[in-house]
This record gives structure tokens, sequence and C-alpha cells, in this order.
């Protein structure tokens, strides 16, 4: 039996969505100690997929969680590719843990990828993520969480060449992992706050490329040269000195300046009642800077070790002050890629 594991992965935005640049997309964000994603796979005939709390739906299990049935069956599809693209038979796959499906954390691509490392390892073979992952549908706009899942750590990926932008989706597999700009390391003593509110789950599917096309093409070009200014100036130089502080102010102002570019599509800068959160959580000195991680509805903060018990608390504050239930944690950065075992 093979298994890997890995972390979330928080989505701070985009250095461009106007067609008037270069470049488009460029995506920044870190991959998290926790929460995790585990996937168990052996060799089989024939793929077959269970969660912890129930078998294959597909094989008449009379399994009650909807959310295990929804997990499954985006595995056994991801399993199923992954015996195409590696020359074996099959897999019996068993998820152990899982992420919140569409929560701003990266569900998908974590779950797609740690289906096909652990599929490969079980068989003697090497999974080549970021080659593989774009025949499962993964890495095509953001290349954070194809990164993180290599690497861990803040990583800038380079984005596309925009002459390659369609209005409509390429079919999967046809196209390439934006490649890694820049990675550091996280220092030790970070510490990120996540707030994740009892709402609707952010945009996936249809729903996201729609959003995503109409964004783009009303995008104002004049956001992307202030988001360049403040990667170079201030993201950067923060992660490369360990200075935690002026790390969340930037990516707290990048956050709000892509809520621009979304604002007709989310209805404001953060989706409802994201903004209400990140207001709160802004005006806690535990806090160094807050956001909406890419769709959300997750809210990250940046803070300290220090400052830990002091964050989780200004968490919970903003969620009593907006009016939502919600769960809130700490968390460690992932100081490395994936935990491959077989």
């Amino acid at each position: 039996m093979a298994r890997a594991s890995a972390g979330a992965r928080l989505h701070f935005g985009f250095c461009n969505l106007s067609l008037s640049h270069e470049r488009l997309y460029g995506a920044l964000g870190l991959g998290l100690a926790e929460p995790r994603v585990v996937v168990d796979a052996e060799p089989a005939e024939s793929v077959t997929v269970k969660t912890v709390d129930g078998d294959d739906p597909a094989a008449g299990s009379t399994d009650s969680d909807p959310t295990n049935a929804v997990i499954a069956a985006d595995v056994r599809d991801y399993a199923r590719t992954a015996v195409d693209l590696l020359g074996v038979d099959g897999a019996r796959v068993t998820v152990r843990e899982s992420l919140p499906r569409h929560a701003g954390l990266g569900s998908g691509t974590q779950l797609a990828a740690a289906t096909l490392a652990a599929i490969a390892v079980a068989h003697g073979k090497e999974p080549k993520v970021r080659e593989r992952a774009p025949a499962l549908g993964r890495g095509g706009r953001s290349g954070v969480g194809v990164a993180t899942f290599e690497a861990g750590g803040f990583v800038l990926d380079a984005g596309h060449p925009t002459a390659r932008f369609t209005t409509d989706r390429p079919a999967d597999g046809e196209w390439t992992v934006p490649p890694v700009a820049a990675r550091h390391d996280v220092p030790d003593d970070w510490r990120f706050l996540l707030v994740r509110p009892d709402v609707a789950p952010g945009r996936s599917g249809d729903a996201e490329d729609d959003a995503m096309r109409t964004a783009v093409e009303r995008a104002d070009p004049g956001l992307a040269d202030r988001i360049g200014g403040i990667v170079t100036r201030r993201v950067l130089p923060a992660v490369a000195t360990g200075n935690a502080e002026r790390f969340g102010a930037a990516v707290a102002e990048i956050g709000r300046l892509n809520g621009a570019w979304y604002a007709d599509e989310q209805g404001g800068v953060y989706r409802p009642p994201v903004g209400d959160v990140v207001a709160s959580l802004s005006a806690s000195a535990s806090v160094f800077g807050a956001g909406q991680s890419s769709w959300g509805p997750t809210v990250y903060g940046v803070t300290d070790a220090a400052n830990a018990d002091a964050a989780a608390a200004a968490g919970e504050r903003a969620l009593a002050e907006a009016g939502v239930a919600g769960s809130v944690a700490v968390v460690r950065a992932a100081d490395g890629g994936a935990r491959l075992n077989g």
C-alpha cells in the first residue's frame, strides 16, 4: 500500500487579469501544514474507491453522507485518469482525510494530485504530478496548488502568455501548469489564521470558468501595474527577510485589489459575509493582514507564534460580529511538499 498526504494551500490572488498585458494570471499563494488530504492506494485489477466512512457508492454502498459520495465520485474520476496515464490496470483507493470542498483551500488540486501520487507509488512509478496535472483538469490558471504539492512554501507562478487566452475552457490536458517564478521557505514562527464561515461553498466548475472569463474580459490593466509593484517591492522582500507584518499587509492589499476585478461577479471586493470577517480581523493588532483565499469562503490572517492565541480569539470575534457560525484554526505553513510513502 502507498500513501500520499498533502496540506491545503492559500491563494492570495493573481498578478494580472487584463488582456492588455503580456502575461495573464500569475498566482501567489503558499502551502499549509494542515488541514490535510490523505489518500491510500494499492494495486488492483480495476478502480475502486472508498472513504473512511463508507464504501464506493458506485459499488452499491448505502453511505448516507452525500459529501463522502461526492468526494468518492471525484476521486474515482481522478483514479481512472491516473491509471490510464500510468499504464496500469487499476487501484484500490481509500480517502483517509479530505479538505473542505470549494472553500478556498485547494481541495480539488490536492485531492487529484494525492490520488495520482498514491496510485503511482503503489505501482512503483514516478507520479510526475506537474506533467500530468492538466490531464486531471488541474493547474490551468493557477500553478500554486501543484507547486505547493511539490515543495510547499510561498510560491509566485509565472502565469501564461496572454496570447493563449481563449473564451472557452481548453479541454483537460491541453495546457501546461504555470512554471514557478519564485519560491521561498516560510519562516518557522509565522502562523496563518483560518476562519471558515458556515456559508455556501466558493465557485467551481462552469460557474468559476464563467466568472473568470467575465473578469478577464473587463479587467482594468491599471490594477495589474499596482499589484506588480506590491509583489516586487513588498511581498518578495518581506518573505525573503522574514518580516511577517509587512508580508501580511502586502498580500492583504493584493487580495483587495484582486477583489476589485471580481466585484461584479461575487457581490463586492469580498464575497458576503467575508468582507465583514476581513474588516474585523484587520482591526486586530494580532493579525498583520487578512483576506479571502481564492473564491472563499475561507478567510486567512497572517500572524506569528507570539500572537497566535490572540489571532484565534480575533477569528472567533470576527465570526460573532458577522453573525455567522464557523470554524477557526491557526496553522503553520508547510515546510515541504506532499509526503509519499510506499
